[in-house]
């Protein structure tokens, strides 16, 4: 049996030993609430703002089967940022699903701490493995595959988003957007398929729904297990503020599995999609069923400077 169904097989049975319902739970002291999630909306920002955070992209170059070239020359396939490449650094070549760096003599790039001329490049396999990561001065840059597309990911540690970052604006701090759900098992488990902005669809594994109440209004999320990892539920929404004080393809979290049926939700750590901050990012869709008929006034608001 693999995991992901041993997994649901035990939420299922503690679904059904423990009926529970769903309720705001407040049950927290509201002062070490409130420095709590002041401390992650502080790793949030911290994160975004790293050197291998959203703000230092500053390119997604589609690859053509074939050669692509790239530097710093408007002629190139894959212009990067002037004044930190070579006008033509080499190229990238995509043959057969194998992609291949050639670089020019001279062009300064680096694994690690050694000088690059040619070397086969690993993807990050849609987001589950580790890219080849290469680096030319305060650049770097890495194969990235989305369905059977390749593209180039490129980043600046001195990015001017990066430089300029404005911080995030939150909701108030409200334990009532703390919310205690029921889980409840789908057997077996379903497939959701979810699209993506660049036109592409990823199959993921729904263990289950998250029911619960906000002012009495009934509310239903589809929970997915996020490939790669079963530990924990990830749940991507909409609501009534999408579009307006937050962005339009709605937010994302993640909850602990369900422990006796039940799973705390907190819109406090909700959070943004990268293509709020750049337009390098192959952001997914949230499933229609998650539009929730609500505003969620918790979480993380659109940025102001994107």
């Amino acid at each position: 049996m693999s995991k992901h169904l041993v997994v649901t097989f035990l939420i299922s049975l503690a679904f059904i030993l423990s009926q529970g319902c769903s309720k705001s739970d407040s049950n927290v002291d509201p002062e070490a609430y409130k420095h709590e999630i002041g401390e992650w909306q502080q790793k949030r920002a911290a994160r975004l703002t790293s050197e291998t955070g959203w703000f230092t992209l500053f390119g997604l170059f589609w690859l053509k089967e074939g050669e692509n070239t790239f530097g710093s020359d408007s002629s190139n396939a894959m212009v990067f940022p002037r004044g930190k490449a070579p006008k033509f650094a080499g190229s990238f070549w995509l043959n057969g699903g194998v992609v291949r760096l050639e670089a020019r003599a001279g062009a300064g790039i680096k694994l690690k701490d050694s000088l690059v001329t040619s070397i086969v490049l690993k993807s990050d396999e849609d987001g589950l493995a580790d890219a080849t990561t290469l680096n030319l001065g305060p650049l770097s840059f890495f194969l990235i595959k989305r369905g059977d597309q390749f593209a180039i990911r490129g980043r600046d540690k001195e990015s001017s988003s990066r430089k300029s970052f404005k911080g995030l604006t939150f909701f108030p701090i409200d334990p009532k957007w703390r919310v205690e759900a029921r889980f409840e098992p789908y057997t077996p488990v379903k497939i959701i398929p979810i699209a993506t902005i660049i036109n592409t669809v990823e199959n993921d594994s729904c263990p289950g729904a998250l029911v619960f109440e906000i002012d009495g209004t009934p509310c239903r999320l589809d929970a997915i297990f996020e490939r790669g990892t079963d530990d924990k539920l990830f749940i991507m929404f909409s609501d009534a503020t999408s579009g307006r004080e937050t962005y339009g393809l709605g937010r994302q979290m993640y909850t602990d599995l369900p422990k006796d049926n039940r799973v705390i939700l907190d819109f406090n750590q909700a959070y943004n999609w990268p293509c709020v901050y750049t337009d390098f990012a192959t952001c997914p869709i949230p499933p229609k069923q998650n539009r929730l008929p609500i505003r969620v006034e918790a979480g993380e608001k659109m940025y102001g400077g994107h």
